[in-house]
């Protein structure tokens, strides 16, 4: 019988199992002010409805910009020119072997694969300029001291990042070069999915500079396949999708500033990425954390609590345990940190037995 049904646990019991199990937690002890962060709200709600606003860096500069004071947007705008450049001039010095109909595209999907994980040559002045490729950074991967860790902002400046800012960063340049490319989600991990005429659906995996097949995906053995069945992991996100991560994005970065110093903002960011995509969980879980500070604030400005105040108590408690029983039955289980490492170091060392042999390189 599953732990949610048991007789022989109370609900705080189960409560807390759950909270243990499924809760992630970014604190800075930062003191913010959420004076930019309505309008960054605002701004990705914009994209989100209207087609013509579509932006994928539109969005991660909202996102990144509200956390960060010292954003600088013509820093950022001009290093994702400078890549972009760097790909189109890949491109016109490297004959790609492929002949179908989507070659241009898929030529485009190779020069940035290229300039993401490996050195490329500029000309300038008569000489050979080295771009280096982007490394992992193995510090604070989730971010849970440093949110900024997180940024494509960190990582044009650094060189360095992690499965979430490099994702990212490929998009962007995937679609200011008039293509696409959709993100997908596994345990604590984000990757690309593309579709091309001689592959059919494949992945790209930038922290290993592999495409690996799906059983790589599975292999780390926290993907269930109710999550699989639920497009919790492992789906080709759409646009609107992926811009709900970027909601959510927003949302931790503001945890994490203000400690909680408006819940509903959260909650409404939350309440939004869930409208254009149901079934994703961080989304589920942040609700779910912030319905649990405003219930654990109840209680400890509440020694002594009235009637009313104990409904209310007891009402925040339903929605929390709902929220995070409904992530269980999605499918998720959260991946520990040695885990997620070893996974990904896995796919280095056992890539023949995970790569996607009819996407072995880009350079055949």
């Amino acid at each position: 019988m599953p732990w949610y049904f048991s007789n022989q646990m109370t609900v705080s019991k189960v409560l807390l199992l759950v909270i243990l199990s499924l809760s992630f937690r970014v604190s800075f002890g930062q003191a913010g002010s959420n004076r930019d962060y309505e309008s960054a709200y605002t701004e990705l709600v914009k994209i989100l409805e209207d087609r013509s606003h579509y932006s994928f860096k539109k969005a991660v500069i909202l996102t990144e910009s509200a956390f960060d004071e010292s954003f600088d947007s013509l820093y950022f705008e001009s290093q994702v020119r400078h890549l972009v450049n760097l790909c189109n001039g890949f491109i016109q010095s490297n004959q790609l072997n492929y002949v179908e109909k989507d070659k241009a595209v898929v030529e485009k999907w190779a020069a940035i694969f290229k300039v993401v994980t490996d050195t490329v040559y500029q000309s300038k002045g008569g000489l050979s300029i080295p771009h280096l490729p982007f490394t992992y950074d193995f510090d604070d991967f989730f971010g849970e001291n440093d949110w900024t860790k997180m940024f494509v902002s960190k990582l044009l400046e650094s060189g360095s990042g992690n499965c979430h800012s490099l994702p990212y960063l490929y998009k962007i340049l995937a679609e200011e070069m008039g293509t696409t490319a959709q993100l997908a989600l596994a345990p604590n991990h984000i990757y690309i999915k593309h579709r091309s005429i001689k592959t059919g659906m494949f992945n790209t995996e930038l922290t290993s500079a592999t495409f690996p097949i799906d059983a790589w995906i599975m292999a780390s053995g926290y993907i269930h396949l109710t999550a699989i069945q639920n497009s919790v992991f492992m789906k080709a996100l759409n646009d609107k999708e992926s811009i709900a991560l970027c909601l959510i994005d927003l949302a931790e970065g503001y945890k994490g500033k203000t400690n909680y110093l408006d819940p509903d903002f959260i909650i409404k960011c939350s309440d939004k990425a869930l409208e254009y995509f149901p079934n994703y969980v961080n989304a589920l879980i942040l609700k779910a954390e912030t319905i649990k500070s405003q219930h654990d604030q109840l209680v400890v400005s509440n020694p002594n609590p009235t009637n009313e105040i104990k409904l209310k108590t007891q009402s925040l408690f339903n929605q929390m345990q709902d929220l995070y029983v409904k992530v269980h039955k999605l499918g998720y289980r959260q991946m520990p940190k040695d885990m997620y490492m070893k996974w990904l170091v896995e796919l280095k060392t056992e890539k023949e037995k995970y790569q996607n042999k009819n996407v072995s390189s880009y350079d055949k």
